[in-house]
C-alpha cells in the first residue's frame, strides 16, 4: 500500500466477474449498498471489465456510476450517458489472420471456441455448448459465420478462445506468448477457461490510469481496485490500495495489498468497509 492512507481514495474500481458478479450472474444487496454508501462519501466509482460494452452495461447503471465504462480489458472505453468513445484499440488484422490459422490448427481446432469482438458484437464459427452458455451469461447473441476470416473486413477489439480444458488455455497462453512479445499482442487470462488477446497497449491498469489521472485529475494513491484474476494484476499493481478476492488464483492474490472474502461471501463489501467505511 505504500504511503497511501484510506483517507486518500477518490475512486473505487470494480471488476464485474467473480468481484462483483458470483455464480448468480448478479450483484448481492449488501454489495450494491457498500457502494452506493461510497459514493455518498463523495468517491466515484467505474467498472473495470473484460466483458463486451453491451454486457457490461447492466452492471455500470446498477452500482450508478457516472464515469466512463472500461470494457475488454479497456481496449473500449466509453461514457454509457454521452456516447463518447474515449478509446477503442483494436488488434491488427493481420495479427488476428495468424491468431486464427494458429487456432485452426487439426489438434487444437475442436478444442477451442473461438470469439471475434467486432464493433461491440461477437462472431463466432459455429455456436457450440459453451459459446451458448457464454451468450446467455453475458446476455448477448452470438452471431455465427463459419468462416470467422468473413469478418476481418474490420479489426477485432478482442479475440478470445474458450475451452473448458483449462491445461489447454494454459498451453496456449505459454505458446503464443513466445510467438508474440508484449509489444505485438496483450494476452491475459480473465479466467481460467478463457484465453484472450487485444492490442498490445491495452490492459485495465492502464486504462485507470486514464480515468484516473487524464478524466480526474487523481494520483494512483488515490485508488483503490478490486479484482479476481490474471486481467487484473495491472490495475492492482497500479492502484494505492489493489484488493484481490478470496476466489483469486494465488498468483493474482500475490499482487494485491490485501485479499478480500470470496465473491460469494461479498468480499467487495468487506474491502469497502475495511478500506474506505471504516474512518477510525
Amino acid at each position: 500500500m505504500g504511503n497511501t492512507s484510506t483517507q486518500d481514495i477518490k475512486l473505487l474500481v470494480l471488476d464485474i466477474d467473480g468481484t462483483i458478479a458470483g455464480e448468480s450472474n448478479k450483484i448481492s444487496n449488501r454489495v450494491i449498498e457498500a457502494v452506493q454508501a461510497v459514493q455518498a462519501k463523495g468517491i466515484q466509482v467505474a467498472i473495470a471489465t473484460g466483458r463486451m460494452y453491451c454486457s457490461a452495461l447492466h452492471y455500470h447503471a446498477q452500482i450508478g456510476s457516472n464515469l466512463p465504462l472500461i470494457a475488454y480489458q479497456g481496449a473500449w472505453i466509453q461514457d454509457p450517458v454521452s456516447q463518447k468513445i474515449h478509446q477503442h484499440l483494436s488488434v491488427n488484422k493481420e495479427i488476428a489472420l495468424k491468431l486464427l490459422n494458429y487456432f485452426e490448427q487439426p489438434q487444437l481446432r475442436q478444442l477451442l471456441s473461438v470469439h471475434f469482438y467486432i464493433n461491440d458484437q461477437l462472431y463466432v464459427r459455429e455456436l457450440t455448448e459453451e459459446t451458448k452458455f457464454y451468450g446467455q451469461r453475458s446476455g448477448i447473441t452470438p452471431i455465427p459465420v463459419g468462416d470467422l476470416r468473413s469478418c476481418l473486413n474490420n479489426e477485432p477489439t478482442k479475440i478470445l478462445a474458450l475451452c473448458q480444458d483449462t491445461e489447454v488455455i494454459d498451453k496456449l497462453l505459454n505458446n503464443l506468448r513466445v510467438q508474440y512479445t508484449p509489444a505485438e499482442l496483450y494476452l491475459t487470462k480473465s479466467v481460467a477457461t478463457f484465453f484472450e488477446a487485444t492490442n498490445p497497449l491495452v490492459n485495465k491498469g492502464a486504462a485507470v490510469r486514464y480515468i484516473a489521472e487524464e478524466l480526474l485529475g487523481l494520483q494512483k494513491n488515490n485508488v483503490m481496485t478490486v479484482g479476481d484474476n490474471f486481467n487484473d494484476v495491472e490495475m492492482l499493481e497500479y492502484a494505492g490500495i489493489g484488493v484481490a478476492m478470496g476466489n483469486a488464483p494465488a498468483g493474482v492474490q500475490a499482487q494485491a495489498n490485501w485479499v478480500a472474502p470470496d465473491v460469494e461471501q461479498d468480499g467487495v463489501a468487506a474491502a469497502i468497509e475495511k478500506f474506505i467505511l471504516n474512518d477510525s
